[in-house]
C-alpha cells in the first residue's frame, strides 16, 4: 500500500466514477483502475462494487475511506512541515469564487498571498452553477476552499465562516410606479417596497444554482407568492441592463452595483432578507498549511459594507 494508491482510491470513492477520478487527478482511467486493483490485492478485499451502470463503495471501502483520508492528510502535513522549515511554505491551493465579487478584492488578496508565499501555487475557479456548484466542489475535494453565498441549511458538509452580510434591494425601471420609494415621500412613508408588492412582476435573476436566487425564491415561496422569472443571466452585474430596458424587475444583493440612470434601487422592507458571503472548507478535513495561510488573509481583504 502506498500513498498514490490511497489517493486514487479516495478520488474514486468521492467521485463514484473511475472516469471522473482520472479527470480530477489528470491521469488516464487505466492508471486509476490499476492502482485500485493493486490496493485491493494488497488488502485482500474488494473496495468497490462495480457494475456497468454504477460504482459504489463496499463495506470494506467505507471502512477504509476515513482512514485513507486521514493518512493522506497526515502525510501532506508532514511533507509541508519539512518543506516549510527548509525552503518556505509550499503546496497548492484551489480556491473557488463567484464572478466579479466586489466584497473581496481577489486580486489584492491573491497578490498579497503570492508575495508572502511565492512557492505556493494558487488555482482560481468559478462554477457555472454558482455557490451550489462551488459548495459541491469543496465537499468532493475538487476545491480546497471557496467563497460562496448559500442559505445555511444548504451548507451541510462544510466548515463555514461568515465574512460579510449585505441587504437585498429591488431594482426597478425608473418609469415603474414604485420607483419613487427610494426616499421618504408621501404617501409612501418609510422608503422601500414589500415583496408582496413585487410578486406579480416579471423578474430578471440569475440561474437557480446561485445562492442569491435561492434566497429570493425561498422568500417569495414563504409568502405564498412564487415569482415568474422572465430573464436569467449568469452575472449579477448585467441584471440592471435588463431592468433598465423594461424586461423585468429584480431583487438582488446590494453588492456595489454600478449606478444606472434609468434604474431605481429601492430598499426591501417588511423582511430581513440578506445575503451572506462565507468562506468554506470541507468539514472533517483539516486544511493544509497553505490553505490555512490563505484563510488567514481573506478576512483582511474583505471590503466592509456601509
Amino acid at each position: 500500500m502506498d500513498s498514490r494508491q490511497l489517493e486514487y482510491f479516495v478520488a474514486v470513492a468521492e467521485e463514484l466514477s473511475f472516469t471522473r477520478a482520472a479527470q480530477r487527478l489528470f491521469t488516464v482511467q487505466s492508471t486509476v483502475s490499476a492502482a485500485v486493483r493493486a490496493l485491493e490485492t494488497d488488502l485482500k478485499t474488494t473496495l468497490f462494487d462495480r457494475s456497468t451502470r454504477r460504482v459504489a463503495l463496499s463495506a470494506a471501502g467505507q471502512a477504509l475511506l476515513p482512514e485513507a483520508k486521514a493518512a493522506l492528510e497526515a502525510l501532506d502535513r508532514a511533507r509541508s512541515a519539512v518543506e516549510e522549515a527548509s525552503t518556505g511554505l509550499r503546496g497548492n491551493v484551489r480556491i473557488g469564487t463567484l464572478a466579479r465579487l466586489n466584497l473581496v478584492n481577489m486580486a489584492e488578496l491573491l497578490g498579497a498571498f503570492h508575495r508572502k508565499y511565492p512557492l505556493v501555487e494558487v488555482q482560481v475557479a468559478t462554477s457555472p452553477t454558482g455557490s451550489t456548484g462551488l459548495a459541491d466542489d469543496v465537499r468532493h475535494g475538487r476545491l480546497d476552499v471557496a467563497l460562496l453565498g448559500l442559505p445555511k441549511p444548504e451548507m451541510g458538509g462544510l466548515d463555514v465562516r461568515d465574512i460579510a452580510t449585505v441587504p437585498f434591494v429591488a431594482l426597478l425601471p425608473a418609469s415603474h410606479p414604485l420607483a419613487g420609494r427610494t426616499r421618504h415621500t408621501k404617501p409612501y412613508g418609510t422608503p422601500g417596497v414589500r415583496l408582496e408588492e413585487l410578486a406579480g412582476e416579471r423578474f430578471v435573476d440569475m440561474p437557480p444554482g446561485f445562492g442569491n436566487r435561492k434566497m429570493v425564491d425561498r422568500a417569495f415561496d414563504t409568502i405564498g407568492m412564487p415569482r415568474r422569472i422572465q430573464v436569467e443571466v449568469p452575472e449579477l452585474t448585467t441584471i440592471p441592463d435588463y431592468v433598465r430596458v423594461g424586461l423585468g424587475v429584480a431583487v438582488v444583493p446590494d453588492l456595489e452595483l454600478a449606478e444606472e440612470p434609468d434604474v431605481a434601487k429601492v430598499p426591501i422592507k417588511g423582511t430581513d432578507l440578506t445575503w451572506t458571503l462565507s468562506v468554506a472548507t470541507a468539514a472533517g478535513r483539516r486544511p493544509s498549511r497553505a490553505v490555512t495561510a490563505l484563510l488567514d488573509l481573506i478576512g483582511e481583504s474583505t471590503r466592509p459594507y456601509f
